[in-house]
């Protein structure tokens, strides 16, 4: 277990801390040869079991805790969904949809009433007051009933079923808000985990940069002290090792940034920096771009929900062109009497069927189905007003994956030739050929080459994960 691949660095700081503590319980030892005693000081290769354990256990602690700061881009995606306010608010909200659907299809079931009365009259002549609670036209009597009152909607001519749909197609445009906001977070996610690998990418060239820079300066400062070169050489030197220096400052910034950022986005309030693992380049792109325009005008999320969101303007349309139809409903009550008047009977049913024709009500009805006429064909424009958006964004984003592969092996070679004649002109200026300017030159240019390439695998990178965006596919 101590000799576990996940912590050699920290197995070795563990077998220092086990023989020191060895040391500490073993002490200076004597031993005797022919000259007498002579004293040999801490025993080096000796180990007490629990010395070994102590070992053991810091590498195993020091590797776990390693291993908890490494993250991979599919665990931060998963970290972001779990934990991100916005997407635990639309799912929310996604669920309130689907009572919304119930609560429509309520009204396609008979809905059933219990009701209990107990009435005391003082003077059953001028008394009115109904069975069931209600104030009546008939004569009331002394009693106690109890009953059951039923209404069951027959039919209205299609309004019942097209608020169903519209309350159907707001839940799915309410899903699709979830997934609209789970692909945001994603992208968000990316883009910050791949800029923070940049960052350190660009981090590692300009810290390479200053060491570089800083050996020549001390070959020039030699040769200046022996009268070889001048002391403008130097000041060059100088000047030329500051600059990677601000090079690293900058880089630590945007690294910082980089973290904080991704640090929001898992849901930590402070920062926290993490071991990020690196991601494989993609294959390049096999599909032509029409493909993945059908792919994004099949899967976007926002496009799924303007789509749901019009044909719900389209039903709740429907639904208010049937005001203009009656509606037909049975409804029954039965019950029974046990205190009563003698007069009475212990108990009773009834039963018939109601029909509401609407005649005027000053054009409500017609205001309003001319209203929600109008927003469904308003929505439908938003639809359209997507698709082309959707297909200009997936051109767009289809143009910059190929720029970002042409631009990776661009950069490549400009890295080569960069270094080729940063190395040529380094051998001129130490001949004596060239001056400190040309070598300058020759060192930004290299530097710019190294930063290019360390930059251009993020942006091939970035770019295929904003193209998968527009797709509405999900990022590997």
């Amino acid at each position: 277990m101590c000799s576990s691949e996940p912590g050699r660095a920290a197995l070795l700081r563990g077998l220092r801390v086990a023989r020191h503590a060895a040391d500490r319980q073993v002490g200076p030892t004597k031993f005797m040869d022919r000259a007498g005693v002579r004293e040999t000081g801490r025993l080096d290769q000796t180990f007490t079991p629990l010395a070994l354990l102590a070992s053991c256990l810091f590498v195993i602690f020091t590797a776990q805790l390693h291993a908890s700061d490494r993250l991979t881009l599919t665990e931060a995606h998963a970290i972001a969904l779990r934990t991100h306010p916005r997407v635990a608010g639309a799912d929310l909200r996604s669920q309130a949809a689907r009572q919304a659907v119930t609560q429509a299809k309520a009204a396609e079931f008979p809905t059933l009433n219990a009701n209990f009365t107990a009435i005391g009259t003082a003077d059953a002549a001028n008394t009115r007051i109904g069975a069931a609670g209600t104030f009546s036209a008939s004569q009331a009597y002394d009693r106690a009933s109890v009953g059951l009152n039923a209404t069951h909607l027959l039919t209205d001519f299609g309004r019942t079923a097209s608020q169903v749909e519209v309350a159907r197609q707001k839940s799915i445009s309410e899903d699709s808000f979830v997934r609209t906001y789970q692909r945001q977070v994603e992208l968000q996610v990316t883009v910050a985990y791949f800029a923070t690998l940049q960052a350190q990418s660009v981090l590692g060239v300009a810290k390479q940069t200053v060491a570089t820079r800083q050996i020549v300066l001390n070959q020039v400062s030699a040769l200046a002290s022996n009268q070889l070169k001048s002391e403008l050489d130097v000041s060059f030197a100088r000047v030329n090792v500051e600059e990677a220096r601000l090079l690293v400052v900058r880089a630590e910034s945007e690294l910082n940034s980089g973290f904080t950022e991704l640090s929001i986005h898992l849901g930590e309030r402070t920062p926290r920096r993490y071991e990020l693992v690196e991601e494989s380049l993609p294959a390049e792109l096999a599909e032509p771009v029409e493909k993945l325009v059908a792919d994004a005008l099949r899967e976007r999320p926002r496009l799924i929900r303007l789509r749901a969101d019009a044909a719900a303007a389209a039903a709740q349309a429907r639904a208010d062109h049937a005001l203009n139809y009656p509606t037909v409903s049975a409804i029954g009550a039965v019950g029974l009497m046990p205190v009563r008047d003698r007069r009475l009977q212990d108990n009773y049913a009834a039963g018939g069927l109601v029909v509401n024709l609407p005649l005027f009500n000053g054009g409500r009805d017609t205001a309003k189905q001319r209203e929600s006429e109008l927003k469904a064909r308003a929505a439908e424009e938003l639809v359209r007003d997507e698709e082309n958006n959707i297909i200009r964004d997936v051109r767009l984003a289809y143009l910059k994956v190929q720029h970002a592969q042409e631009r990776l092996g661009l950069t490549a070679k400009l890295l080569a030739f960069a270094r080729t004649a940063h190395d040529l002109a380094n051998a001129r200026y130490k001949l004596g050929a060239s001056n400190i300017a040309e070598l300058s030159q020759a060192q930004l240019n290299l530097t710019s080459a190294e930063i290019a390439e360390a930059t251009a695998k993020y942006e091939l990178l970035l770019q295929r994960a904003v193209l998968d965006f527009h797709r509405g596919i999900r990022t590997p």
